[in-house]
């Protein structure tokens, strides 16, 4: 009877195993049936008996990765800004130029948080360009952009004059605090060098500069700031960014006006347009600043003849007598001989380094 009992307490405990092990096996199969389905990457040797779907580049995210300077950088997929094609450019017949070593490739982020604060040297501009690491081309730094080198320039004259020694020596502590907090090796030029540099390209920028003005006196009673408004808009002209002035744009974007039409600026301030009057408008032409090829003289002439017979007014020279046809092609010969020698020393008319240094 015990025998009988223990064996059938055996099979009892056996069929009772059997179902925990089956119920386990289930509930496991169960639960991996609700798991969402994953894409597993293919085998590198490509075997046929792998079922495995590949996974495209395009779909893995980009991650922002730390670019060593303790700021986060794009990572290579990210879109870089495009080159910086407008704005004024370093040139070495018009700058006095720095190089700037860098021991690594290095954020145009970081190189903004270190320029100088202030982009003049005394009356003389300062500019800072990059060498980017994508295209090996130069360009003022952006967020976004690595740079391989740096370089930094002052303008070496202007209207206000040539460069000097203290204009030279502040130039030079601008950039070496830039490049310690950066950092760079700084190489600059030698200072008595860009000085004499300095000299000789006002002296030659002095004797090559022209504005022309012409005066539109009216015959009779005076203008209303109204009335020459209405006139200018109607042969081109537009409000300048200054009181006092309408322009005549340029068809190059960014580029300084071809014509400016200056009257008194108290008038431009009066409330009623109509209570304020001019007697004497002024119609400028800057030489250097506009291409030849714009024909830049012919539209002053063109304007100033315009305005005058719509505004029944006179084309006065400075000294108050009317414009001849004589007095014309006279100015129209020395302006070919001033373009002439501006593009012999590459400085042609209009172009950009042409317009910094007669700025």
């Amino acid at each position: 009877m015990n025998h009988s009992l223990t064996l059938y307490l055996a099979i009892l405990g056996g069929v009772v195993l059997a179902i925990v092990v089956a119920h386990g096996a289930w509930t496991a199969r169960r639960a991996a049936a609700n798991q969402p389905r994953r894409a597993s990457v293919e085998p590198v040797d490509g075997s046929a008996g792998a079922s495995a779907t590949a996974v495209s580049l395009d779909e893995i995210p980009t991650l922002p990765m730390d670019d060593g300077e303790g700021k986060v950088a794009a990572s290579p997929m990210a879109s870089v800004p495009p080159l910086r094609r407008t704005g004024p450019r370093l040139d070495a017949l018009v700058d006095a130029i720095a190089t700037l070593t860098l021991d690594a490739p290095m954020s145009g982020d970081h190189i903004l948080m270190h320029l100088p604060p202030s982009r003049r040297a005394g009356s003389k501009p300062v500019l800072v360009e990059g060498l980017r690491s994508d295209c090996g081309e130069w360009e003022m730094p952006q967020a976004g952009v690595r740079y391989t080198e740096l370089q930094a320039g002052v303008l070496m004259t202007n209207r206000t004059g040539g460069l000097n020694e203290i204009e030279y020596s502040e130039f030079v502590q601008k950039v070496q605090a830039m490049a310690d907090a950066l950092p760079a090796s700084p190489e600059f030029p030698d200072m008595l060098d860009i000085v004499a540099r300095a000299r000789e390209l006002d002296a030659f920028a002095g004797a090559h500069d022209a504005q022309l003005a012409m005066r539109l006196a009216g015959k009779g009673s005076a203008w209303s700031l109204g009335y020459v408004q209405q006139q200018a808009q109607r042969h081109g002209f537009v409000p300048g960014a200054l009181p006092g002035r309408f322009v005549l744009p340029s068809p190059d974007e960014g580029a300084p006006p071809v014509l400016t039409l200056q009257f008194d600026a108290q008038a431009a301030f009066a409330e009623d347009e109509e209570q304020a009057t001019l007697r004497e408008l002024l119609l400028c032409f800057d030489v250097p600043q506009t291409a030849a090829e714009q024909a830049p003289f012919k539209a002053w002439c063109a304007a100033g003849e315009a305005l005058s017979m719509a505004m029944d007014g006179l084309m006065l020279d400075d000294s108050g007598r009317p414009f001849s046809p004589a007095a014309f092609a006279s100015i129209e010969g020395e302006l070919a001989k001033l373009y002439e020698a501006l593009a012999a020393r590459d400085l042609a008319a209009g172009a950009p380094s042409t317009r910094r240094l007669f700025s």
